[in-house]
């Protein structure tokens, strides 16, 4: 992860452009300024692969014609450069129409639950925790052996869920052909859809950021929103039922489709996580 290269001169190199300034944002992330005055995002590599991974999902998701995401402007093996965004307040039109561009995204579909993007490589990455796309035909299997167990086994073998506390994530993957209701073609996910990674154009268009894409089940990428807030929610919900109706009971599959991302979040930040999670799998099976 670590090289000699600065993001400016890792920005010049790979876009062609003069850079006339840089201002660190955070972590690995650095604002560079082309000569012409246009910014771009710089990321360095945070883990083997993980920029190659970011920037094939980036392209994947722009493929689909849909939401919108920063362009690539140049990728390596250590660095990513992607277009800067401009970001105003959200509102609830740019919700609806986010909502309506998220479903006609994940109706562009995918080869498989797990199949990686176009060019992405099978171990990619959800933040800074690694994620194995494997592909596959039957989701609740899928789900439960490739997104759930693995975090449920990480968390426990580092003492931060008990075994007796992972019994209950146990029984939710048990059951989940009963829970997953009805059976789903695989979506194009982007996959980490929490707040953070959604921007509030200042053009009243969303763009999409930080990508974990793969083929997944819709409701995941929607549970995802729910679960640290998302402005305008209820409006983005109203624009994607408007596009893609989502089969009745979602809403008792939310804590089921979070049970991924809050386990990887045990994994990464420890146990403040744990009853969270734990409160999500006893909600899937009340569902």
């Amino acid at each position: 992860m670590i090289h000699r290269e600065t993001p400016g001169t890792a920005a010049a190199r790979l876009t062609g452009c003069a850079v006339t300034g840089a201002r660190p944002l955070s972590g690995a992330v650095t604002e560079v300024e082309l000569s012409g005055g246009q910014l771009v995002i710089v990321k360095g590599d945070t883990a083997p692969g993980a920029v190659r991974a970011e920037a094939a999902g980036l392209r994947w998701l722009a493929d689909a014609g849909t939401v919108r995401v920063p362009a690539v402007r140049g990728v390596d093996e250590h660095w990513l450069v992607t277009d800067h965004v401009r970001t105003g307040p959200p509102s609830a039109r740019a919700a609806v129409r986010f909502g309506r561009d998220l479903a006609a995204l994940h109706a562009s579909g995918a080869p498989a639950f797990g199949a990686p993007p176009p060019g992405g490589p099978a171990d990619a990455y959800i933040g800074l925790a690694p994620m194995r796309n494997v592909p596959a035909t039957d989701w609740p299997n899928w789900y439960a052996g490739q997104r759930v167990l693995p975090y449920l086994r990480r968390a426990v073998d580092a003492g931060t869920l008990r075994h007796t506390e992972a019994t209950v994530v146990e029984r939710v993957c048990e059951q989940l052909p009963r829970l997953a209701g009805p059976a789903e073609p695989p979506a194009r996910l982007h996959g980490d859809l929490w707040n953070g990674n959604v921007l509030w154009g200042a053009d009243e268009h969303v763009r999409l950021i930080d990508p974990a894409a793969h083929g997944g089940h819709r409701e995941t990428d929607l549970a995802m929103l729910h679960l640290f807030g998302c402005p305008h929610l209820s409006e983005v919900l109203d624009g994607y039922q408007e596009t893609a109706p989502l089969a009745p009971g979602r809403p008792d599959r939310i804590g089921l489709h979070q049970l991924f991302p809050l386990l990887v979040h045990v994994v990464l930040f420890g146990r403040g996580y744990a009853e969270r999670t734990l409160s999500a799998a006893r909600a899937a099976l009340a569902g």
